[in-house]
């Protein structure tokens, strides 16, 4: 008796035929989208579940679906839906003295002054205040700038203080247990000393000058602020100025 005939899936009647020699062009179709700028990841799976998707003019309904995006004609909703402009992301070591986002007010010298030779126009995600330097991110991945600053994933942030007077161990304690500034508590933090007067401490929020109220508290001042990590993102060897793009793997660490 003959094996009976495997019917395809509901969800793939209506694919269009698997492309062939197309390789490592491929990517899946809720990625493409989310790239593109049409919406998140988790949107672009909503949009194509509900058969709102079409590739080369038939609906595509099955999620995982890949297309290649320079042979293949997406449209959501009804409209195209083309490539955008390349991703890019830069690890820069802010200056002090320099601004931390790209528009000056009182004609100060701003992170994007420091880029030079790029058309794209990058975001600097998350701030440092002008008087300390340090680690900075810059990039036109909205999505993952989101996702970074959003206070609910409480992503480590790791600084170096420096303070004007010896900074007691209880004082040291306080810190890491918590500081309340207007009115608020500030969460757990890591602390460790590092000298009489110089300690590192790794938050997972972003207050408004947070650390320098922080030490106030505690009836000290710092004297110089600096950021060495985000995440697993490190400051590395980069003098302050500098700037490179992050590798394939700094990427990823950081969109994990």
């Amino acid at each position: 008796m003959p094996p009976a005939r495997k019917l395809p899936h509901p969800l793939t009647r209506n694919l269009p035929p698997s492309p062939r020699g197309r390789g490592e062009r491929q990517v899946r179709l809720q990625k493409f989208l989310a790239d593109c700028g049409i919406t998140s990841r988790r949107k672009a799976e909503e949009l194509i579940a509900a058969g709102k998707v079409s590739v080369n003019g038939k609906i595509v309904d099955r999620l995982g679906t890949k297309i290649d995006p320079a042979e293949d004609k997406v449209e959501a909703e009804g409209k195209p839906v083309r490539p955008g402009p390349k991703k890019i992301y830069l690890k820069l070591n802010k200056p002090r003295g320099v601004v931390s986002s790209c528009v000056s007010q009182r004609g100060e010298p701003t992170i994007c002054d420091l880029i030079k030779g790029g058309d794209e126009r990058l975001y600097p995600v998350g701030r440092l205040d002008q008087a300390s330097e340090g680690l900075m991110l810059l990039t036109n991945d909205g999505e993952l700038a989101n996702r970074l600053m959003h206070p609910r994933y409480e992503h480590e942030k790791e600084y170096i203080v420096n303070v004007e007077c010896r900074m007691p161990n209880d004082a040291l304690r306080s810190l890491s247990s918590g500081i309340v500034i207007d009115g608020k508590k500030t969460l757990p933090a890591k602390v460790k000393r590092l000298g009489e007067k110089s300690f590192s401490i790794v938050l997972q929020e972003g207050r408004k000058r947070q650390i320098r109220l922080m030490v106030e508290a505690v009836g000290n001042k710092v004297v110089a602020l600096k950021r060495v990590r985000i995440k697993n993102l490190r400051l590395g060897d980069l003098k302050p100025g500098q700037h490179r793009p992050l590798t394939a793997e700094e990427i990823k660490d950081l969109r994990s």
